[in-house]
C-alpha cells in the first residue's frame, strides 16, 4: 500500500514570504481574506452549520473597510473560529477552513497571521484532494496565492 502524503502547515513558500515582507498591514489582511474566501465553499458544500468562521471573516472585512480596531472583538472572532475547528472530529478540509478563518481575522491584530490563513487554505485544498493529486492541487493554490498578492501589490 502506498504511503499517504502529508501536509505540513509550517511549510512556507519563499516567493510568498518575500512578497508579504513588502506589504502593508491592510494589504496583508485583504490577501488573507482572499485566500480564505477562495476555499470557503468547502464549508458550504459540507452543510457545515457553524457561523463562527463566517463571523470571523465578516469581522475582518469590517476592519479592512473601516480601520476600527477592537482587540476584544478580533480576539473573540479568531478564538471562536478556532473553537469551531476543534469541534470537528476529522482532520478534513472543513476543519482547515475554520482554522484559516481564525488566522485571517487575527491578521487585523498582527499582519503576519496572513501566512497562517494562506497555509490553512492550502491545507484545505490538500485535504479536499487527498484522493486525487494533493501536491499538484496545493502547488496550483500556492501559485494563485502568489499571483493574487502580486496583483494586490500592483494596485494603487
Amino acid at each position: 500500500m502506498a504511503k499517504k502524503s502529508k501536509f505540513s502547515i509550517a511549510t512556507k513558500d519563499n516567493r510568498i514570504m518575500d512578497l508579504l515582507a513588502k506589504t502593508d498591514h491592510k494589504t496583508s489582511a485583504q490577501w488573507a481574506l482572499d485566500c480564505v474566501e477562495r476555499i470557503f465553499f468547502y464549508l458550504e458544500n459540507l452543510d457545515y452549520e457553524e457561523s463562527r468562521p463566517q463571523i470571523a471573516l465578516d469581522t475582518l472585512k469590517e476592519w479592512i473597510k473601516t480601520g476600527n480596531f477592537s482587540m476584544a472583538v478580533i480576539r473573540k472572532a479568531a478564538l471562536d473560529s478556532h473553537a469551531a475547528a476543534r469541534k470537528i472530529d476529522a482532520d478534513n478540509e472543513t476543519k482547515s477552513v475554520a482554522r484559516a478563518c481564525g488566522q485571517a481575522v487575527a491578521t487585523a491584530h498582527v499582519k503576519t497571521h496572513a501566512i497562517g490563513a494562506a497555509n490553512y487554505s492550502a491545507q484545505a485544498v490538500f485535504r479536499a484532494n487527498e484522493n486525487l493529486d494533493p501536491e499538484l492541487s496545493v502547488q496550483k493554490e500556492r501559485d494563485w496565492q502568489y499571483n493574487r498578492l502580486l496583483q494586490l501589490l500592483a494596485e494603487p
